[in-house]
Parts: C-alpha cells; structure tokens; sequence
C-alpha cells in the first residue's frame, strides 16, 4: 500500500480495499447488459443490481466519513432498498463510472480517518448501534461477498471465470 493511513487499524482494510478495486473490473469484464439482467428465471438478484448495489455501498460509507458524494443511481439504491422485478438497472459501463469516481474518493477519506472518527457511533437500524469502524469492517466483509456473487453469476452465464491478472 503506497499511503499510510492515520489509524493502524485500517491497514489491513484498505489492502482489501485495494484488492477489491482491481477485482470489480475484472469479474464484470466482458459482461452484456442483457446478461447482467438476467436472472436465469430464479428470484436471485443479478450482476446489475448487484453491481449496483456495491457502488451505492462506497458510496454510504463515503458519506458515513462525511463525503458527499451520490451515485448517479442512487435512487435506485438508496436507503438499502433490493432488487425490482420491474426495473432496468442502469448499464455496467455506467456503474463503473460511479465506480471510478468513488473509489479513490473513498480511499482517501479511510487513509485520513482517525480513531476517534472509527470510534463514533450511528444507529444502523431501530436499536441497533455501530461504530465507523464496525461498519467498515463489515463493508469489505460484503464487497469480497458481492464479487463472488458477480464471479459466479459469470460461469452460470457461460463466461470464463474471473481472471485475477
């Protein structure tokens, strides 16, 4: 990792954080914006609104480090809302601008986040109380999660696998 981050604790997150970047390319590489709709007559969300779904994520984090930033899909996405059987999700090229915009956007706002910023806390949901750090934790956690989801959707599309290089 070139920067160093201002608290030790995000260390190891913002390596996977890093990771994470190059991996989204590469498991949307080569994807039809028919095939990131289809959802193989199953209920299971499909590579668009997971796609979607894991920009609006950086960008709730962005904001949750005081960044105020939206995607252009937000309303989409916003307050965690799940996929809609009548909808057309935006198109893969079109999240991945969102993409380029906020990642290094939000990396920069992890490196600059200082303890006592992690250590605060929000109500993630009626009763329920987490810190920045908790959150963030938990978003890396889930980005590595919606990735696979997307890899595997790649092979049950009839796409190569992922390639890591």
């Amino acid at each position: 990792m070139q920067d160093k981050p201002q608290s030790n604790r995000v260390f190891s997150l913002v390596v996977l954080y890093d990771m994470h970047t190059g991996f989204f390319n590469a498991v949307l590489d080569n994807i039809s914006d028919a095939d990131a709709h289809n959802r193989l007559q199953t209920k299971a969300n499909h590579v668009a609104w997971l796609t979607g779904s894991l920009i609006e994520q950086r960008y709730d984090l962005a904001r949750q480090l005081g960044v105020g930033k939206t995607q252009s899909a937000n309303e989409l996405f916003k307050n965690n809302q799940g996929i809609k059987d009548d909808v057309k999700y935006p198109s893969l090229d079109s999240f991945k601008k969102d993409w380029e915009i906020i990642t290094p956007i939000l990396r920069e706002a992890l490196l600059k986040a200082t303890d006592e910023k992690l250590d605060g806390k929000f109500e993630m949901m009626p009763g329920m109380m987490m810190t920045n750090f908790e959150l963030l934790t938990f978003c890396i956690y889930r980005e590595a999660n919606i990735i696979g989801q997307i890899a595997l959707w790649r092979r049950l599309l009839g796409y190569e696998a992922m390639k890591y290089m």
